[in-house]
């Protein structure tokens, strides 16, 4: 079985938000939500200023307290690492958003469930990359199997110092960032 990760290299990201708007189309989220977002970050001061993108989703991961708060059991882990919500487990309480310190998750008001980034699981298990992954045109987005050694995922991992949101929340999140072209710094 497969455990499933995600690359993001800022130094490919553009900020184009087609990862977003590829989500929300194939996940039918609602027009007030989102599953992925990409945050702009400007440092510096004129006239050496930095622009950062960082794509923010579900971090999937293996210490989860949205797993560990949920009364029902609607949030679980699966067999390959994925963080998913079983929608018809759900009561909308919403201590799993409560818990999520990436603030990845919302409740859907038209179903009443909690909802969030699953890694497309329906295309991945019909052989396909997540939405995101498909459309972005930078190429920033990597998905693949941290198991497997030979996967571009464990390759990039290997090769770029990577790193992960809030570490010090203990959760050993499966959203890694590296930068392969760092920007020179002023």
């Amino acid at each position: 079985m497969p455990k499933y990760a995600m690359v993001i290299d800022q130094s490919r990201c553009v900020g184009c938000m087609a990862c977003v708007v590829a989500c929300k189309r194939e996940n039918q989220v609602p027009p007030e939500h989102y599953r992925t977002r990409v945050l702009e970050e400007v440092s510096g001061s004129y006239p050496r200023l930095r622009t950062e993108f960082r794509s923010e989703l579900c971090n999937h991961c293996d210490h989860s307290p949205c797993v560990t708060v949920c009364p029902t059991g609607a949030s679980h882990k699966e067999e390959d690492g994925t963080v998913q919500i079983d929608r018809d487990k759900c009561v909308g309480c919403k201590a799993c958003i409560a818990a999520c310190p990436y603030n990845a998750r919302y409740i859907n008001e038209e179903h009443g469930y909690a909802d969030k980034c699953t890694f497309c699981q329906h295309r991945v298990r019909a052989g396909k990359k997540p939405a995101c992954v498909a459309t972005c045109i930078g190429h920033s987005r990597i998905f693949g199997d941290l198991d497997d050694p030979n996967s571009e995922v464990s390759r990039l991992l290997r090769d770029n110092n990577a790193r992960v949101l809030l570490p010090s929340a203990g959760t050993r999140p499966n959203v890694y960032y590296i930068n392969q072209f760092p920007h020179k710094k002023s």
